[in-house]
């Protein structure tokens, strides 16, 4: 889903970029008629290692030229110009960093990832390493001067991913980007059952990762609440 969702009628309150997560963020932007210019550039693993270059470049073109026509829209050159916050969802596909496959190296003989690995410090290394472009690409909009704001995922494990690995490298990531005054908008107290899971009423339907209109909305209020 890398269809641009912008609505600019009025001056942008924000830039959205991200992967195929940032849809719903747009379609209920669009939807309360909030003026914001941005969309998806890609899918969820587009974003994790490294995709983006010092010099404000994409590596790959088709999200090169979603970000150019974004910036062009809002009449800047770069991210440096700008003076909207961003709001970016790179890196928090926790369900692809979360391939069952990836993992089974360090299941034990009950086929788990055992409590102890996914507490140690390797696991918080691997889990860097494998989203280390998106937190390069934090890295370099902080550095800017920019306000970045960055909704978790919903809270959706397909059956190719392993839960357990799932929440804890969503945890890695979030305090990787708090430790880099990235500001989280966090909603699983309000999204999540008794498991930790999405509930119905915020997931799309026939779909295995992705919220709904419904959970794009209460990203976009929590959006407005900081002032956006």
């Amino acid at each position: 889903m890398t269809t641009p969702c912008s609505t600019t009628t009025t001056p942008a309150r924000f830039l959205l970029l991200g992967d195929s997560h940032a849809g719903c963020v747009g379609q209920a932007a669009r939807a309360a008629e909030l003026p914001f210019v941005g969309g998806p550039l890609g899918s969820g693993r587009d974003f994790l290692g490294p995709f983006f270059d010092a010099d404000g470049t994409f590596r790959r073109e088709e999200p090169q030229r979603l970000y150019r026509e974004f910036l062009d829209t809002l009449d800047v050159s770069g991210l440096a110009a700008m003076s909207i916050p961003v709001v970016c969802t790179f890196g928090l596909s926790a369900h692809t960093v979360a391939t069952r496959q990836n993992w089974d190296l360090y299941r034990d003989r009950h086929g788990t990832v055992p409590d102890t690995f996914l507490d140690s410090r390797l696991f918080t290394d691997l889990v860097r390493a494998t989203v280390r472009g998106a937190l390069a690409f934090y890295d370099h909009a902080v550095t800017l001067g920019l306000r970045v704001l960055a909704p978790l995922p919903p809270q959706r494990v397909p059956g190719t991913s392993d839960p357990d690995v799932f929440f804890a490298a969503q945890d890695v990531v979030v305090d990787e980007l708090t430790a880099r005054g990235v500001e989280l908008i966090d909603l699983r107290s309000r999204v999540a059952d008794a498991t930790g899971l999405q509930r119905p009423a915020f997931c799309k339907v026939d779909d295995t990762i992705h919220g709904n209109l419904a959970f794009g909305r209460l990203v976009l209020s929590e959006l407005l609440d900081r002032g956006l």
